[in-house]
């Protein structure tokens, strides 16, 4: 007779930051159902993997499921998978860090199940060769990872069904490669067509491995699945039934018993590479997106697809650091902290355990990125990277800046190549880009815990192109089986606007005096001056008791069909122990010219939630009709105040002259597995002051303060 080793894994993730419901559907739909079925199967076998995020929540509010798990570990029934415990991408993050958080997971698996993990759950399955090292410094044996990354290096399937061994300088892994073929059967399709493809696959000697290994959440936590997978057509335990009744055939194992039992089939080095929809959302720009879309489509028309499109790759995950400078400004602060974490171990001082896992916490792989997947434009999956950033910053600060000095840093920070100037004292850390208009692009408050300037930029996306056509095709939006286009709300694609720079604070405007609000809000009104994403020269002065930053360019002013040369100086200045700061600024025109026109300063205020009643504006001496952080309008003040009762911060910019003071939110429209979504990023408010540009300078100032409400 024939046979086959069949290992089944799942792996099950909650990022960082997300919301406890979403803790709690998955446990009632998917985490706790699969173990009511598995557990009536005692002569099975599988192997599950948790990320060290849902442990730690599972052993907080659900702590009977790990219980009923060590039950299932003890008899020999469910192997246990280590991985990053707040699954990182490993390839992105210092070595030290991918050691610890291995081990880290490994320990906790140790300490609640009494169980040496071997494996490793790759998070996304990104590969890059580089990680065998520091995986094998960290204890483990094998990796499990998509079949495609194997027919990339040139395998075919008759070459897949075992592991092979790969090294790195000497140091060695295994590589289980998960069959595609399962992971689009399970639980998708009938029971019998994976029982099917397991016979065909069947050998006489029963050496060949068959491995599945994909979410958990696909079994019950996905939109339809758990009617299909419990309640309705009970698909789980119809397979693990047609597993159990075929056992004569049908070996089902573990991966540790795979190593220890059968041979790897080879030595394999593997090229850079994750799944393939992550590979094609990771590509740079809009165009490359749709042409390997179309690409794709047109192969598939012709027949030719099934035979060539291991050939057909998408882009490389690292690249979502250029597509969203917002994921990068993360990542780099990430290694910031880290790099400063490991430098001050190195010169023997104490960096507690508790500020080390800080940083491993803000590595968690979920808004560093974004496709059907990921949360880059999910303000409550990036606040918690920067929160704990943040707190693991305060904590470093007691070791190496006691007295609480002004710091500047001059630094191609986030490695474009450009320098970038850093300001911080105990109270806030300013990030300044000279070389994209001087701006202000990341503003911590560390009271707080939150970086006011984690606002995701509205951007075009490869996959917007589906609202418009589909409204352009039937004038309505309907869903399809495969290609569906569902909203969360209705108009979306007319609540389509991009801008054209990246969105910051203390950007500088020159805009005619008719410039309209909804000009302003939809990023349509005419610049006069190039200021916007042009250099900035840049000097720092001052003492370790007071630093400022004097930003200056001599740019061109657009003018009644004439061009002018106007000088613009702002001079950021933190002293202290302060949490505010001061922005001088001075417009002289280098013509004899007399202009009017309005000089708009641009910020921005990153604060979770646009439309609850607890985050609002406020004007002194004015009364809004709406003052929620979502609403539209403007009003003639010398002052804004933004305040958010739950975060507790309270922030006010005062201006030195009255300004029109405009607002609007900052809103995206992305695409989850739930359809496509308006997200609210933050508050935008421009002060418009009326000025009169000549030789003779202009000059204004600005102070924003911030303090706990």
């Amino acid at each position: 007779m024939k046979k086959i080793n069949l290992i089944f894994a799942t792996h099950n993730h909650q990022p960082i930051g997300n919301f406890d419901s979403v803790f709690v559907e998955n446990y009632e739909r998917a985490y706790k159902p699969f173990l009511d079925v598995f557990e009536n199967f005692p002569r099975l076998k599988i192997a599950k993997h948790y990320t060290g995020i849902l442990f730690e929540w599972l052993l907080q509010h659900r702590p009977d499921l790990l219980n009923r798990l060590k039950t299932l570990v003890d008899k020999g029934n469910v192997e246990l998978i280590s991985g990053g415990f707040y699954e990182p991408i490993l390839a992105v993050i210092p070595d030290d860090d991918k050691v610890g958080q291995i081990q880290k997971l490994t320990k906790f698996i140790k300490k609640h199940f009494d169980y040496d993990a071997k494996g490793l759950w790759l998070a996304e399955r990104i590969w890059e060769q580089h990680l065998v090292k520091p995986l094998a410094q960290a204890g483990i044996k094998y990796v499990i990872l998509d079949d495609t990354h194997f027919k990339y290096a040139g395998l075919n399937d008759e070459q897949l069904y075992g592991y092979y061994i790969t090294e790195e300088q000497g140091y060695t892994t295994y590589l289980f490669p998960v069959s595609k073929t399962l992971r689009y059967t399970i639980p998708f399709e009938d029971v019998s067509a994976t029982i099917d493809y397991l016979r065909s696959i069947a050998t006489d000697d029963g050496k060949r491995i068959a491995v599945f290994a994909d979410d958990g959440e696909k079994f019950g936590g996905w939109p339809g699945t758990y009617e299909h997978t419990y309640t309705r057509n009970h698909w789980l335990e119809k397979f693990f039934a047609a597993l159990d009744d075929n056992r004569d055939w049908i070996r089902t194992m573990t991966f540790q018993e795979a190593l220890a039992e059968l041979k790897p089939i080879g030595r394999i080095y593997l090229a850079n590479a994750s799944y393939a929809e992550m590979m094609h959302w990771a590509l740079p720009n809009t165009k490359s997106f749709q042409d390997y879309e179309t690409f794709e489509k047109r192969l598939k028309e012709e027949g030719l697809y099934d035979d060539y499109h291991i050939f057909v790759r998408g882009g490389f995950w690292r690249n979502f650091m250029v597509k969203y400078p917002e994921s990068n400004q993360m990542h780099k602060r990430m290694l910031e902290v880290s790099k400063r974490a490991h430098a001050l171990q190195a010169q023997k001082l104490k960096v507690s355990a508790k500020t080390l896992d800080k940083i491993w916490a803000a590595q968690c792989n979920c808004p560093y990125w974004h496709g059907v997947f990921g949360g880059t434009y999910l303000p409550n999956l990036r606040h918690p990277i920067y929160e704990n950033l943040i707190e693991a910053e305060t904590e470093l600060d007691k070791l190496d800046n006691k007295n609480g000095d002004v710091l500047a840093t001059i630094e191609d920070f986030d490695a474009d190549g450009q320098d970038e100037v850093i300001l911080k004292n105990t109270e806030l850390a300013l990030y300044f880009k000279p070389s994209d208009g001087g701006k202000l692009i990341e503003l911590d408050y560390k009271p707080a815990k939150k970086n006011l300037l984690d606002v995701v930029t509205r951007r075009e996306e490869g996959y917007h192109k589906r609202l418009l056509q589909a409204k352009q095709q039937t004038g309505e939006l309907v869903a399809e089986m495969h290609n569906a286009v569902q909203m969360k709300e209705k108009g979306l694609e007319s609540q389509l606007v991009y801008d054209w720079y990246r969105r910051a604070s203390l950007v500088e405007h020159f805009l005619p005096l008719d410039t309209t609000l909804e000009e302003l809000q939809k990023n349509h009104q005419r610049e006069l001056g190039d200021f916007l994403i042009s250099p900035f020269e840049a000097t720092v002065n001052g003492t370790k008791a007071k630093r400022s930053l004097t930003l200056t360019r001599v740019g061109n002013l657009h003018f009644n069909g004439k061009n002018h040369n106007l000088e613009v100086s702002k001079t950021i200045t933190l002293a202290k122990g302060k949490s505010e700061f001061t922005v001088d600024y001075t417009l002289t025109l280098q013509s004899d010219e007399k202009i009017k026109l309005y000089f708009g300063v641009e910020n921005l205020y990153g604060l979770l939630a646009g439309d609850a009643p607890n985050r609002y504006y406020y004007f002194d001496d004015i009364a809004l009709e709406n003052n929620r952080l979502n609403s539209v309008g403007e009003v003639r003040a010398r002052m804004v105040g933004l305040k958010d009762e739950w975060l507790k911060i309270h922030a006010r910019l005062d201006a030195t002259e009255e300004a029109r003071v405009v607002r609007y939110p900052i809103e995206t429209i992305s695409l989850s597995e739930g359809g496509f979504e308006r997200v609210y990023q933050g508050s935008c408010v421009v002060m418009l002051f009326e000025v009169e540009l000549s030789k003779k300078p202009v000059e204004l100032s600005l102070v924003q303060r911030f303090s706990r409400t």
